[in-house]
């Protein structure tokens, strides 16, 4: 049992990192972006061509599935992304959809339809016990690599002059840029981390959810499911969402198999009549 219990927070550890870019987005930035699981996705391709092509460590190509999907990140930003930032909500949603059936289109085409395999270093194979308990070594590697990332994007969006800077530009844009902030610039870095941390999480879900060119679309749910329970108001909702639903769905999928993950969906909607606006946001008026 302790075992299931701990697959599945590494389980939501992972969702975790892979949604709370998509809660950054809507959250801090008011934008739905329904394509987060096609940057993803390209950060677990890129992991996959550095060590299958190119040869590069499992631990070196975390990074630069960050760096890269990021960089495409701005780039996408400054030409597709922001011209909807003023758009409603069906709009963007539109838009985004758009984009994650031509990734999939595209992904098919350039690495074809069958799943990715990567081989993980030796020390992050098998299993430990501790007191009887199975305890996965890559699952521990993930636990404290999203636990850290938790950690710092939590107190980097409250504590700092960067968090303060873009809750001000989300708030009223045209005041922020009365006051000196570079709005388009906070808006350019918080979409690129937001991409990034979506690209970390694709290249870290690799071994636990696999990698086809249906990845954005098998996953949207489970991104917007972990930021619809979890409210956008702060990234201490997504994490425990996160944690609630990977664990749910681990021990759904081995208990009960024969309904597998329907249990999530159970579990969002008695979560959302009790708390329609999230796990942690302020109660309404």
């Amino acid at each position: 049992m302790l075992t299931i219990l701990f697959d599945g927070i590494a389980y939501g550890m992972v969702l975790f990192v892979l949604a709370c870019g998509l809660s950054v987005t809507m959250g801090l930035m008011n934008f739905v972006n329904l394509a987060h699981g096609a940057f993803a996705m390209l950060g677990g391709y890129i992991t996959v061509i550095l060590m299958q092509r190119l040869g590069v460590p499992f631990l070196l190509t975390l990074p630069l599935a960050f760096i890269g999907v990021a960089l495409v990140g701005v780039v996408l930003e400054r030409v597709l992304y922001r011209p909807m930032y003023g758009k409603n909500h069906l709009d963007q949603v539109m838009f985004t959809i758009g984009i994650v059936f031509m990734a999939v289109a595209g992904a098919d085409y350039l690495m074809g339809s069958s799943q990715q395999i990567i081989k993980l270093p030796a020390w992050l194979q098998g299993r430990f016990n501790i007191g009887g308990v199975g305890i996965g070594k890559y699952r521990l590697f993930v636990l404290v690599v999203c636990g850290i990332l938790a950690f710092s994007l939590q107190w980097g969006f409250t504590k700092t002059r960067f968090g303060s800077r873009l809750r001000a530009s989300v708030d009223d844009a045209r005041v922020a840029r009365g006051l000196g902030i570079p709005v388009n610039r906070l808006f350019a870095l918080t979409f690129a981390l937001g991409s990034g941390l979506a690209g970390l999480g694709g290249a870290l879900g690799i071994e636990l959810m696999g990698l086809d060119p249906s990845f954005p679309l098998k996953f949207m749910i489970y991104f917007l499911v972990v930021v619809t329970v979890g409210g956008t108001s702060t990234i201490t909702g997504p994490f425990f969402a996160a944690m609630l639903l990977g664990v749910a769905d681990v021990a759904g999928k081995y208990f009960v198999p024969e309904i597998g993950a329907f249990i999530i969906y159970v579990l969002m909607v008695i979560l959302l009549i009790v708390r329609p606006d999230g796990l942690f946001a302020r109660g309404r008026a």
